[in-house]
């Protein structure tokens, strides 16, 4: 099972040399025991944009989002045995205090019902 882990920082900017390393560290745990897919990290808000649909119609906005109270710092896929294992891999991440990683199970193709495989699959 694929997850994806999304770190959620409690500030952008708050990186010292050291905290980079041990986060080195971490992906190469991750590497070494086989489970890492990709891992990138993301520019803040203020580089951003967003696209929103109001009526069906899309709308861009560009960053930074005053009302954003949380946002990504960037994400690790990881190929676990159970929601389990990759909570665990989460855990031994050397996060900063105020920091979140959100662990989520990555969709498969038969997690979705016949009907919604049998679009997908004609569009193959």
């Amino acid at each position: 099972m694929r997850f994806m882990m999304l770190m959620i920082p409690r500030g952008y900017g708050d990186m010292s040399p050291e905290a980079v390393e041990s986060m080195m560290q971490y992906n190469d745990s991750l590497t070494k025991a086989g489970v890492l897919l990709a891992v990138d990290g993301l520019h803040e808000l203020a580089k951003g944009a967003r696209v929103t649909f109001p009526g069906g119609k899309a709308t861009v906005t560009d960053g930074p989002f005053a009302e954003a109270k949380e946002m990504l710092g960037g994400y690790w896929i990881i190929d676990a045995k159970s929601k389990e294992e990759a909570v665990e891999w989460a855990t031994r991440c050397p996060a900063s205090e105020g920091d979140t990683i959100e662990v989520r199970q990555i969709q498969a193709m038969d997690d979705f019902p016949p009907e919604i495989q049998e679009v997908v699959n004609r569009q193959r």
